[in-house]
């Protein structure tokens, strides 16, 4: 197949989705959703997940995205008693001026009916914890918040799984796991790798039998994933910055030459933001705005097949996808899907597309 043929508007990454294939809630089983299999040439082929087993060549290296969402929607009200939502993103390194002893400052998105002014107090629901604003807003619309000094801890105790938005409901205490992959080991995600929630051992298994290795990286999946694009051109759109780490073992195996599926737009991001070569991944942590569209520019060095969920229409996500498997060739599947009433989004249905 020819390389993705260059689209610059939003809009030609559109497709028309009824609201009641959006998926709210998972699989009754992780591996029970359906996967649409996108071939290079050749008819779609409707199968369900446990076929992906099959599909993959035997010597091949699937790559998850071992990230762990963290409960960061914390809820509070200020002192004049007005409701705040605080989404805590990442560690703030360099805060001016920094938190007091025994606190911890995070870089936060803060949704209040008036806006948040530096040494404004937010008293969180439930708890004595009064985190306090140490910085303006940025030009993205986030500030600096001091929380306390583990701050995970504190989110475990009194923080929300942020569900995205178009779920249209509240985490629930099963999101708190179901919400999560079986690989997720590193707390730092406000969004889940969803590729991998098809996942399970039962599965892993079955690929270990035919050869196929199982290794990771970590990217902590950013609010950016969801950012709505607000340009009319997309070069002129920049991608929320996402931190990774590559092991030594996962870029060995990528250096080996075996096919390399990535399990996750995530996992794919992280492998190619840190390819300098083909086959060449440097190990270490980093991170990254890449932002992959047919047009970019980017050629894919490091990953040969993608599994993924279906994304939102104009979404960063779709044009990823678009500029690895074929823009034509991708809206053709997303429209199958649509009319083979597939589950779409985070816990909806999944797809196999190959770089064309």
């Amino acid at each position: 197949m020819l390389a993705s043929r260059a689209l610059f508007a939003p809009s030609d990454f559109t497709f028309e989705l009824p609201p009641e294939l959006v998926a709210t809630a998972p699989a009754a089983t992780r591996d029970a959703s359906r996967l649409l299999h996108v071939p290079a040439a050749g008819p779609l082929e409707d199968l369900q997940f446990p076929d992906l087993v099959d599909l993959l060549p035997a010597d091949a290296v699937v790559i998850a995205n071992d990230t762990r969402v963290i409960p960061a929607r914390v809820l509070g009200t200020k002192d004049t008693g007005g409701n705040v939502e605080v989404l805590f993103l990442e560690p703030e390194g360099d805060a001016s001026p920094g938190p007091s002893a025994g606190q911890s400052a995070w870089r936060c998105l803060a949704k209040a009916r008036r806006p948040l002014r530096v040494g404004q107090r937010i008293n969180v629901t439930g708890s004595e914890v009064a985190l306090t604003v140490l910085a303006e807003r940025s030009a993205d619309g986030s500030l600096v918040i001091s929380a306390p000094a583990d701050a995970l801890a504190f989110l475990d105790a009194h923080g929300q799984i942020p569900l995205p938005h178009y779920l249209g409901r509240d985490a629930t205490a099963a999101d708190r796991e179901s919400y999560q992959t079986m690989f997720a080991a590193h707390p730092g995600a406000v969004a889940a790798p969803t590729a991998g929630l098809h996942m399970t051992p039962a599965i892993a298994a079955r690929l270990a039998a035919r050869g196929i290795t199982i290794a990771t990286v970590t990217l902590h999946v950013g609010w950016g994933t969801f950012a709505p694009i607000r340009e009319d051109d997309l070069r002129a759109h920049v991608m929320h910055r996402e931190r990774f780490v590559i092991p030594e073992a996962t870029a060995a195996l990528v250096a080996s030459g075996r096919p390399v599926v990535a399990l996750g737009t995530t996992a794919l991001r992280a492998l190619e933001a840190a390819a300098t070569a083909p086959r060449v991944v440097t190990p270490g942590p980093g991170s990254t705005q890449l932002f992959i569209y047919p047009g970019s520019g980017h050629v894919f060095r490091a990953v040969d097949h993608l599994v993924t969920n279906f994304h939102l229409p104009e979404s960063t996500l779709l044009m990823l996808v678009c500029a690895f498997a074929g823009t034509d060739r991708v809206l053709a599947a997303y429209r199958h899907a649509v009319a083979a009433r597939y589950r779409f989004f985070s816990y909806g249905d999944a797809t196999l597309v190959h770089r064309c």
